[in-house]
């Protein structure tokens, strides 16, 4: 049986990576009936008609929740708890909403006894993520958090070497993450706001992840320095963030973030780390510029779409489409790679009937350390607690406390 996959959220997200990947998998055969539930039926409507995705997937459609046909704008935001409901138990549910929605969302997803894939950074908070783990744990489900920089091959690289030894110990390090300007004219203004978010939070998450991810080692406290601007509606949010983490070796990493790079630079952001390492016998270093992979174009016609230039440098490895002559366009980078892995864990988990035996596949997952699950990325949420916590008292270093479940 093709097990169903739902997406709550139909935004920026499930158009550029999560809607097309799922396409692909079930062109494949892998997943059978694919559902997006929104909270208007015109945000459905444009993820429909998207040009791009219908020369990729020529005749591929979803379910749309509300139906593409309903007029009324009215904003359902809790319709996604009715169309949880109504699924069969151990299909699949992603969840493509903003930050401060998840975790409502995810326990709402595995009451209804769904594996469950979400966006990072699953929660905001170390306490619900260990009532997400208990949950899943408890009903034999996954739980996986689509840090997608892990499934880059670079990334994997790295991760390999350091722990043969090859670096050495990590010493210092800086990354930096930078979307484009015109975030600040898109959904983003209504709840990456200074009460909910900020850009450490929502994008400087990918390099403390990945810091972890390739050298294991742990975070132990952070500072973080924000500076706030106004969104074009009026929210203030803040925009450009710097921080500074220790780790459990004396490490530092720095990392800024913003939504401040210029719509006209050529890219679609810019983004990157530098690893500095110590060695028995000399230094190591590692350098990976993430934001372009070696390609400069000018085009004889400017491209269409916000933040699109006449001379480019695209990314070939995180999400591009290439014609492989099958009568419309395949997906292919670590972008794609990420999900096809998480769904194909979920898939795997959705096929074993004891529980037990799902129990001892989630530790698998945990111990492993490919997949981020609740309980082995805890991390994320205790750092993203101290930043906030650093945030509002202006860039204050806080230790990463033992979180505790409240009674």
């Amino acid at each position: 049986m093709n097990r169903s996959v739902t997406v709550v959220g139909g935004g920026m997200i499930t158009h550029d990576q999560l809607l097309p990947s799922l396409y692909q998998l079930r062109r494949e055969g892998r997943i059978g009936e694919i559902a997006v539930c929104g909270q208007r039926a015109s945000t459905l409507r444009t993820l429909a008609e998207s040009a791009q995705l219908n020369q990729a997937f020529p005749g591929q459609r979803f379910t749309a929740y509300p139906p593409l046909s309903e007029t009324d704008e009215r904003v359902e935001p809790q319709l996604y708890r009715q169309v949880i409901a109504a699924l069969a138990p151990y299909n699949i549910v992603i969840i493509a909403l903003p930050d401060h929605l998840h975790f409502d969302a995810i326990l709402c997803a595995l009451r209804a006894n769904q594996h469950v894939i979400t966006v990072k950074p699953m929660v905001l908070t170390a306490r619900e993520s260990l009532e997400i783990e208990r949950e899943a744990r408890e009903r034999g489900l996954v739980v996986a958090i689509e840090y997608h920089k892990r499934f880059d091959d670079r990334s994997l690289m790295a991760r390999s070497r350091y722990r043969d030894g090859m670096f050495g110990n990590f010493r210092l390090g800086t990354a930096a993450l930078f979307e484009k300007w015109y975030y600040r004219h898109s959904n983003f203004q209504n709840w990456c706001t200074t009460d909910r978010s900020d850009a450490f939070t929502y994008i400087g998450c990918h390099y403390v992840d990945l810091v972890h991810f390739i050298t294991g080692l742990l975070p132990t406290s952070v500072s973080l320095c924000g500076i706030r601007e106004k969104y074009p509606n009026g929210n203030e949010g803040y925009l450009w963030t710097d921080a500074r983490v220790r780790w459990d070796n004396g490490a530092i990493l720095n990392v800024q973030n913003g939504l401040g790079f210029p719509d006209e630079a050529p890219g679609t952001n810019t983004q990157g780390i530098r690893m500095y390492f110590s060695g028995d016998h000399g230094g190591g270093y590692l350098q990976h510029d993430d934001q372009y992979r070696g390609l400069r174009y000018s085009y004889a016609v400017r491209p269409q779409g916000p933040g699109s230039t006449q001379f480019a440098e695209p990314s070939p490895d995180y999400f591009q489409y290439v014609d492989l002559g099958d009568g419309g366009l395949t997906p292919v980078g670590y972008g794609f790679r990420s999900v096809q892995y998480l769904v194909t864990q979920c898939l795997r988990a959705a096929g074993m009937r004891d529980i037990e035996e799902r129990r001892k596949f989630l530790q698998t997952l945990d111990d492993d350390g490919i997949v981020a699950t609740p309980a082995n990325s805890r991390y994320n949420e205790r750092v993203i607690e101290a930043a906030r916590l650093s945030l509002a008292h202006d860039g204050k270093e806080f230790t990463l406390g033992a979180p505790t479940l409240a009674s």
